[in-house]
């Protein structure tokens, strides 16, 4: 259904979203948007590029931080992860859209949610097994940047929750 015509006046629930980022976070998303009668806007953020500009329709004009890969070009959503938002959200009959953006990702996901004056910030953690500890959670986790950075609202979903009697990452850390 992306972007369901009637949106004005309508709270919006902005989402950090990545290729094979489980649907755990769009699913946390729209039950949230689904109470609060509110629009789910989809970020996916190119941490490799760098905004220089802008159009009035939010579509961002980005550079590559690689000085061989300098070249100027319009950020474009990733099709097959929007196919996998869609599968997920159209069922629900809800108001979504996608956004690309280029640069830091916290920095990011706070200038869209503040330029939508968004209800709230969803993003999900990162997988243990791909660089996911402690230490890395509380000094580049784009959720603590996020929660410290700006005033809204953050939900954090868990995408891979340890049980009750498993090893804490970081605890797993110092046994090596």
């Amino acid at each position: 259904m992306d972007q369901i015509p009637e949106t004005r006046g309508r709270s919006r629930i902005v989402v950090g979203v990545a290729p094979g980022q489980p649907a755990a976070v769009v699913t946390t998303a729209a039950r949230f948007a689904e109470r609060f009668d509110a629009e789910v806007v989809c970020a996916f953020v190119d941490a490799a590029r760098y905004p220089v500009d802008e159009d009035p329709d939010g579509t961002v004009i980005a550079m590559g931080i690689d000085p061989d890969l300098a070249d100027e070009e319009v950020e474009t959503f990733d099709p097959v992860l929007r196919a996998e938002i869609s599968g997920v959200l159209d069922a629900r009959g809800l108001a979504w859209s996608v956004r690309a953006l280029a640069g830091g990702p916290a920095r990011e996901l706070s200038r869209l949610a503040e330029e939508l004056d968004a209800a709230m910030i969803v993003v999900g953690t990162r997988d243990r097994g791909f660089r996911g500890s402690f230490h890395e959670f509380f000094n580049g986790s784009v959720a603590v940047q996020l929660a410290h950075g700006q005033h809204r609202p953050v939900v954090v979903v868990p995408l891979d929750p340890v049980g009750p009697h498993e090893t804490l990452p970081w605890d797993a850390e110092e046994e090596r």
